[in-house]
């Protein structure tokens, strides 16, 4: 017998180690355009490998999460919360006995349509964007994955299963979308609901941390978050008194995703225990979420949500910067809406099957904030 594991194998283990309410690779719908099936790779091992070697995963890396790249080099950029988001929901969906594979192609994924400096590009290209149905990041990553990657010789697209873009695209969709979109239950697998609540702990972990060393949030003013309070005192009191600062930040930013896992396994496995969901498609036909917290964490996290909005995300040197690109990106919009021979020529290709705005639009979104700065300084400011 071989000493290597198969695909079929690795299905059969999937199906023998997963609690019944997860998704297994063997039970997928399937994809967009029908492949054989990889000799070692399950189904959602290859959509979390596609997500990682697509362009618009590597130019995550140069997309604002809070702090633009030249702030710092040691903030975090979209590619870096990607990726600590993807780990967070590794442990979740491994202790809950989900498909981890799935649960990481979608948090991979899941910020593929973010547009250069974060939401405020959002805003201006969804303003701009009105008449033709808007703008979202959740959408126009399933745009990216089902139309505007370019790999393969067979279909256009990355051919994700259709588990991974139910997980990416959430909500549904507002505008008229290439291929047909996947159904929309009352809730999606608990693989996406993981997915969801791992980008959530990410960022709001990670951008206090960022918060704190950028000097913006003064850590004072966490003491009036009870959650990071209680967390800061717990650390505190088995810690050295005499340790640094730095350390003790750091320290309590693991104590806060510690916690807050912690308490959405268990706040999770009760919600499972009282359900006892048998398939997926009963999960998907619950009303309201499974994965959640218990209801005092999930209270005490929403008061911290609150403070980093009022604080960071709406200071004044954060809103500042996001005005100055914002508008940038609405010039560049212009720009390119007035003279359509400044675009490269596969955009103007595609005005005739997508529409000038939303060529347009896919353009500008899958900028890097760096690229997004050099053309307007060459269209704009030369």
């Amino acid at each position: 017998m071989s000493p290597a594991r198969d695909r079929l194998e690795a299905e059969r283990d999937e199906l023998a180690r997963l609690a019944p309410w997860a998704q297994a690779s063997a039970e997928s719908r399937g994809r967009i355009h029908a492949e054989a099936e990889h000799a070692y790779r399950t189904a959602f091992a290859r959509d979390r490998d596609r997500v990682v070697h697509s362009r618009a995963f590597r130019r995550l890396q140069y997309k604002t999460q809070v702090f633009v790249p030249h702030e710092g080099d040691h903030y975090r950029n979209r590619l870096t919360h990607t990726l600590e988001g993807s780990q967070i929901a590794r442990t979740l969906a491994r202790t809950l006995r989900l498909n981890e594979n799935l649960a990481e192609a979608i948090v991979l994924a899941h910020d593929l349509g973010h547009t250069p400096f974060g939401h405020a590009g959002e805003k201006v290209l969804d303003a701009v964007m009105r008449e033709e149905g808007g703008f979202d990041h959740n959408r126009q990553t399933l745009r990216i994955v089902d139309w505007l990657e370019d790999r393969y010789p067979e279909f256009r697209g990355l051919n994700l299963t259709w588990e991974a873009r139910e997980g990416i695209l959430k909500h549904g969709c507002r505008w008229t979308h290439p291929v047909a979109v996947p159904e929309i239950g009352e809730q999606p697998s608990l693989e996406a609901q993981v997915a969801d609540l791992s980008d959530e702990i990410a960022y709001l972990n990670h951008d206090l941390d960022d918060g704190i060393r950028s000097g913006l949030l003064d850590p004072t003013l966490l003491s009036s978050c009870s959650l990071w309070a209680e967390t800061e005192q717990s650390v505190a009191a088995r810690l050295d008194r005499d340790v640094d600062a730095s350390i003790l930040q750091a320290q309590v930013i693991v104590g806060l995703i510690n916690r807050l896992v912690t308490d959405l396994i268990e706040a999770t496995g009760r919600a499972l225990d009282e359900a006892r969901p048998k398939s997926v498609e009963q999960v998907r036909a619950t009303k309201g979420r499974l994965v959640r917290y218990s209801k005092e964490t999930g209270n005490l996290k929403r008061q911290l949500k609150e403070f980093l909005y009022t604080h960071l995300y709406q200071h004044p040197q954060v809103a500042a910067v996001s005005e100055e690109a914002a508008n940038k990106l609405a010039g560049l919009y212009r720009a390119y809406s007035k003279a359509p021979e400044r675009l490269p020529s596969h955009v103007v290709a595609r005005f005739g099957e997508e529409g000038e705005a939303r060529a347009i639009a896919d353009y500008i979104a899958g900028m890097t904030d760096r690229f997004a700065l050099a053309e307007h300084e060459k269209l704009l400011e030369s």
